[in-house]
C-alpha cells in the first residue's frame, strides 16, 4: 500500500489556517480569556475562607448539614496547603468550560433526538471527539491561541462535549412516546410538548449528562496545565515533570476535593430543578423519623440570602484590603515600572535555575513577571507567538535544533549565557568494566538491554537513537527508553540504592554528578559532538518591547561554580521555593544583581561595598525620623551588598543593646537634652558618629483653629478649654521630662495641666480625633514632623526658652564600630539630610502604611537617585 500522507495534509490545512483566519483566533482568545478573567476575578479575588463559606452554603442549600461542614472543611484544606489561588483558577476554566459545552451540546441534543439525520451525522463526529487521546487537543489549541488559558479551555470544551449531547438526546429518546402523542392528541404545539413534556421528564437524564460534562472538564482542565493554562494543572504537571512526591500527593487532593464538589453539587442540583427529583427528595425526607436535622435543607431565599451576605463580606474585605501601591522591590531603580514580562522554561534544572533567577532580577528592577513551564514543542510555539516573552533554556546547535528551524523567523537568538556543555551516557561508579561507549558493545543483559532517556522530543535523544548508537554497534542490543528528565533521575536513583547496573542519558553541567558517584563513558569516536551552548531566546520584537532587560540578557553568564551552586541551593530549598532559593543564592552572591542588571544611567546603586556581605545589625525605637531613616540605611546597605537586620525597641532596650554590642547602630539619638541620661550612662561603650539633621525644636502645639492660643504664655487659665489635659508622648523620653520639671513651672501651668504620658502613636491619634471634631487639644510634638504637613497646626511660642536650644539628631555606633565596619563608618560621619528631605521621606513613608516602610523608603530613593550615589559613595 503506498503511504498515505493524512499528517502532512494536516499540517498544510493548519498553516492555512494560521496564515488566513488569524483574526477569528484572536478574537475567540479575546473573548474567552475576558470570560476566565471575570470568573476568576469573582472566584479568586474574596478571603478564602469566606469563599468556603460560600461554597458550604451552597451545599447547604442542595444536599444539607453534613455535606455542607464536609465542603468548608475540604475548601478549608485547600487554603491550608496554599493552593486557594491554583483551585480558585482551575475552577474559572471548568466553570467556564462547563458553560460554553453546556449552552451548545444541550440545544444539538435535541435537534439529534428530534432529528434523525442530524443524530446519524453527529454520532460519528462524537466518536472522534470523544475516542482521540486527549493531549491531541492541546496541539492545534497552542497553535491556534498560543499557551496559556485559551487552548485549554477550548480542548476541555471539545472533550467534554460528546456526553452532553449524547445524554441529552438520549434523555429526551427515552421520554415515553404515549405522553408525547397525548399532548399533541391536545393540541400541544411542538415547542410546548418540547419544553412542557420532553424537557422536564429528560431533565434527570441531562443533568446526568451536564454532571458527566463537568467532570470531564475538570479531568481535561488538569491535562490543559502542560499548555500553560495555570491552576492546579500546572502544579500536578509540574510534580510529574519534577518528580515531586509531595507537590504530587497535595494537588491531587485539591483535584479531587473540587471534583468531589462539582459532582455532588450537580448531582443534586437535580433534585431542585427536575420535578422527578423534588418528588423523590420530598419522599426521603419524609420517611426520615431519626436525625431530621440532618436532611434539613433551608429555602432557596434563605440560601441565597446568606451567599449574598458573604458574598458581601468578602467583597468588603476585598476593597479594604486593596492598595494602590504595589510592594517595589526594584532593586537601585524602577526600571520596570511594572511593566510585565512572562517568562517560560523546560523544567529541565538549569531552565528552572536560570529562570527563577531572572523572575527574581526583574522583580527587583521594578518589573512584573508571568512564569509557566511547558514542554519544549509549546515553549517555543508560545516564545514565536509572543505569548511567552523569553527563555533562557535554549540546547544550540543539537539539542534543539528541530524547534530552532520551525520558528527561527519568529525568534531573537539573545546569546549563549552558559557553555560549552556536554551529552553523555552515564553508568553509577560501581558498575565495573563500563568506562566507555565502547564498552557498552555486549553488555546489554547487564542493563536488561535498556538505555533510560528523557523526553523524546530532546534533540540529544535524535543523536542517541541516530547516530551513537550506530557508532558503537549498539542497535539492537540496547533500546532507548523515552520518558523524562524527572523520570530518568528517579530510575537513577532508585537502581544506585540497590546496587544494580544502570546506563542513562546526563549532561553537564547537573546536579545530579554532585549527589551520585558517576562516571561519564568516553566518547573516543565523537558520536556525540561538539558541546552546546545554552541560549536565551526571546521573539521578535522583545528588545523593541523592554530594551533594557534584552541589554541585560544579551550580556548575562554564569560560570559552571555559579550555576550548579544556584541549582544546589533551589534544591535545598525545596518544590514550590525556587524563588526562596535564588534570594538564599543572591545573598550568598550580593554582587550579582547589579552585575546582571545593571541600572541605566547609572542610579548610583549598582556597585557593592568594600564590606560587602557584612551584617549590620541596626536598631529604633517608633519616632518618624528613626523609622525613615533606618529603613532608608537599610535599602542603601543592601544596595552596597550589605546585609542587614532591624529590631524596634524603646530607648533604654535600645541603648543597652547597643552597648553590650548586640547592636551595631541607631540613628536617632536627640543630643544633648532628650537622650542625654542614657548618652551619660552608657557613653563609655558607645561611638557618636555625628549629627545627621539639626537643630530640632521641642514644642507644644495646638490646631490653627483654637483662637487665641499662640504662646506658652497663653496656656495660663485656659486649663478648662482643654480638659487640664497636655497629651504627652512616652513617659521615658527627655522631652516628658523636660516638659514637667521646666516648662509647666516656668509658665506657671503646674497643677492646672495634667501631663498625660502616652506614646507617639496615641498622642497623633488623639490630635487626629480632636481636630476631626473641632475641639481644643494641645499637644508635645517636634520639628520636623509629618503632622505639620498633614494638618494645620501652631507652634507655641516659647519667649522664656523653656525648652532650651534646639537639638542635634545622632548616629550613635557600639564601640567597636569603626573597627568593625571602617567603610559604612565613613559614610554615617558624612550622612546628612535637609530638613525637605526629611520631611519628604516620613511622608513617603507614612503613605506606605505599616508594615511597608522598607517599600515606601525605596520608592523615595527612586525619585531621589542621587541620594544612593551622594551617601553611599564607592570607588573613590
Amino acid at each position: 500500500m503506498p503511504r498515505l500522507s493524512f499528517g502532512s495534509w494536516v499540517e498544510d490545512a493548519v498553516d492555512w489556517l494560521q496564515s488566513n483566519l488569524t483574526w477569528i483566533f484572536d478574537f475567540i482568545k479575546t473573548v474567552l480569556g475576558g470570560m476566565y478573567d471575570g470568573v476568576n476575578a469573582v472566584l479568586g479575588g474574596g478571603e478564602p475562607l469566606l469563599m468556603a463559606g460560600i461554597f458550604a452554603v451552597i451545599a447547604f442549600w442542595l444536599r444539607g448539614v453534613i455535606p455542607a461542614v464536609a465542603t468548608f472543611a475540604g475548601f478549608a484544606l485547600i487554603d491550608s496547603l496554599a493552593l486557594w489561588d491554583e483551585a480558585m483558577a482551575t475552577l474559572s476554566l471548568v466553570v467556564v468550560a462547563a458553560v460554553i459545552t453546556i449552552v451548545i451540546a444541550v440545544p444539538m441534543g435535541i435537534w439529534a433526538a428530534r432529528n434523525s439525520r442530524v443524530s446519524a451525522a453527529l454520532r460519528p463526529v462524537l466518536d472522534v471527539m470523544q475516542t482521540m487521546p486527549a493531549f491531541v487537543y492541546l496541539i492545534p489549541g497552542v497553535m491556534f491561541f498560543g499557551v496559556g488559558v485559551t487552548p485549554g479551555v477550548i480542548a476541555t470544551i471539545v472533550f467534554a462535549m460528546p456526553p452532553g449531547v449524547r445524554m441529552t438526546e438520549l434523555g429526551i429518546r427515552q421520554v415515553d412516546s404515549e405522553l408525547v402523542e397525548a399532548a399533541e392528541a391536545f393540541g400541544t404545539s411542538p415547542k410546548h410538548t418540547l419544553t412542557r413534556v420532553q424537557l422536564p421528564l429528560a431533565l434527570p437524564t441531562i443533568m446526568a449528562g451536564i454532571n458527566q460534562v463537568i467532570m470531564l472538564a475538570l479531568s481535561m482542565v488538569v491535562i490543559g496545565g502542560m499548555a500553560g493554562a495555570g491552576g492546579l494543572g500546572e502544579k500536578v504537571y509540574a510534580a510529574i515533570t519534577q518528580l515531586q512526591v509531595g507537590l504530587a500527593a497535595e494537588s491531587g487532593i485539591a483535584v479531587v476535593i473540587l471534583a468531589m464538589y462539582l459532582d455532588r453539587m450537580t448531582g443534586a442540583l437535580n433534585e431542585r430543578v427536575s420535578p422527578l427529583g423534588r418528588r423523590a427528595a420530598a419522599k426521603v425526607a419524609a420517611g426520615a423519623r431519626r436525625l431530621k436535622f440532618a436532611h434539613y435543607k433551608p429555602g432557596t431565599a434563605v440560601a441565597m440570602t446568606g451567599v449574598v451576605v458573604l458574598a458581601l463580606i468578602a467583597g468588603g474585605l476585598n476593597i479594604a484590603g486593596s492598595t494602590d501601591s504595589k510592594a517595589d522591590q526594584a532593586g537601585s531603580a524602577d526600571v520596570g515600572k511594572g511593566q510585565k514580562i512572562n517568562l517560560g522554561y523546560i523544567p529541565w534544572d538549569e531552565g528552572i535555575a536560570s529562570t527563577y533567577l531572572w523572575k527574581e532580577i526583574l522583580e527587583q528592577r521594578g518589573y512584573e513577571t508571568g512564569i509557566t513551564q511547558l514542554d519544549a514543542g509549546p515553549l517555543y510555539s508560545g516564545v514565536a507567538r509572543g505569548d511567552i516573552d523569553f527563555q533562557t533554556d535554549s540546547w544550540l546547535p543539537t539539542t534543539h535544533k528541530d524547534y530552532w528551524d520551525k520558528y527561527s523567523d519568529q525568534l531573537d537568538d539573545l546569546g549563549s549565557w552558559y557553555g560549552p556543555t556536554s551529552l553523555e551516557l552515564t553508568v553509577p561508579s560501581y558498575v565495573k568494566g563500563i568506562d566507555s561507549l565502547e564498552d557498552l558493545k555486549g553488555q546489554g543483559k547487564k542493563f536488561n538491554g535498556k538505555i533510560i532517556g528523557i523526553e523524546s522530543s530532546a534533540g540529544m535523544m535524535g543523536t542517541l537513537n541516530k547516530k551513537v548508537l550506530k557508532e558503537y554497534g549498539l542497535e539492537g542490543e540496547y533500546e532507548v527508553v523515552s520518558s523524562s528528565t524527572s523520570s530518568m533521575l528517579a530510575e537513577l536513583n532508585r537502581s544506585i540504592k540497590k546496587k544494580e547496573p544502570v546506563v542513562v542519558t546526563l549532561w553537564s553541567p547537573h546536579w545530579a554528578y554532585g549527589k551520585h558517584d558517576l562516571k561519564k563513558l568516553k566518547d573516543p569516536k565523537g558520536a556525540w559532538g561538539k558541546g552546546e551552548e545554552v541560549h536565551t531566546v526571546a521573539h521578535k520584537g522583545f528588545a523593541k518591547k523592554a530594551p533594557a532587560v534584552a541589554k541585560w540578557l544579551k550580556d548575562f553568564k554564569l560560570t559552571e561554580k555559579q550555576l550548579t551552586s544556584l541549582e544546589n541551593e533551589i534544591q535545598n530549598a525545596g518544590q514550590g521555593k525556587e524563588q526562596d532559593g535564588v534570594r538564599n543564592w543572591l545573598k550568598k552572591n550580593s554582587g550579582v544583581v547589579d552585575k546582571l542588571a545593571p541600572v541605566p544611567g547609572g542610579a548610583g546603586g549598582s556597585q557593592q561595598g568594600k564590606d560587602a556581605g557584612k551584617t549590620v545589625n541596626m536598631g529604633y525605637f517608633p519616632w518618624d525620623e528613626a523609622i525613615a531613616s533606618t529603613y532608608l540605611w537599610q535599602n542603601m546597605l543592601e544596595d552596597r551588598g550589605y546585609s542587614t537586620t532591624v529590631k524596634q525597641l524603646d530607648p533604654g532596650p535600645l541603648y543597652t543593646g547597643l552597648a553590650q554590642g548586640q547592636l551595631d547602630v541607631q540613628f536617632d539619638s536627640w543630643l544633648p537634652t532628650t537622650h542625654k541620661d542614657y548618652w551619660n550612662r552608657y557613653k563609655d561603650n558607645l561611638t557618636d558618629l555625628g549629627s545627621w539633621y539639626g537643630p530640632t525644636s521641642l514644642e507644644l502645639t495646638v490646631p490653627s483653629y483654637v483662637k487665641g492660643i499662640d504662646s506658652l504664655e497663653d496656656l495660663k487659665g485656659q486649663g478648662k478649654k482643654f480638659d487640664g489635659k497636655i497629651i504627652g508622648i512616652e513617659s521615658s523620653a527627655g522631652m516628658m521630662g523636660t516638659l514637667n520639671k521646666k516648662v509647666l513651672k516656668e509658665y506657671g501651668l503646674e497643677g492646672e495641666y495634667e501631663v498625660v504620658s502616652s506614646s507617639t502613636s496615641s498622642m497623633l491619634a488623639e490630635l487626629n480625633r480632636s481636630i476631626k471634631k473641632k475641639e481644643p487639644v494641645v499637644v508635645t510634638l517636634w520639628s520636623p514632623h509629618w503632622a505639620y504637613g498633614q494638618h494645620d497646626l501652631k507652634k507655641l511660642k516659647d519667649p522664656k526658652g523653656a525648652w532650651g536650644e534646639g537639638e542635634q539628631i545622632h548616629t550613635v555606633a557600639k564601640k567597636d564600630f569603626a573597627k568593625d565596619f571602617p567603610e559604612l563608618t565613613g559614610w554615617l560621619k558624612d550622612f546628612k539630610l535637609s530638613e525637605a528631605q526629611l520631611a519628604s521621606l516620613e511622608v513617603e513613608i507614612q503613605k506606605g502604611g505599616a508594615g511597608e516602610e522598607k517599600e515606601s523608603a525605596r520608592r523615595w530613593m527612586d525619585a531621589n537617585p542621587d541620594v544612593v550615589a551622594k551617601l553611599t559613595p564607592v570607588g573613590s
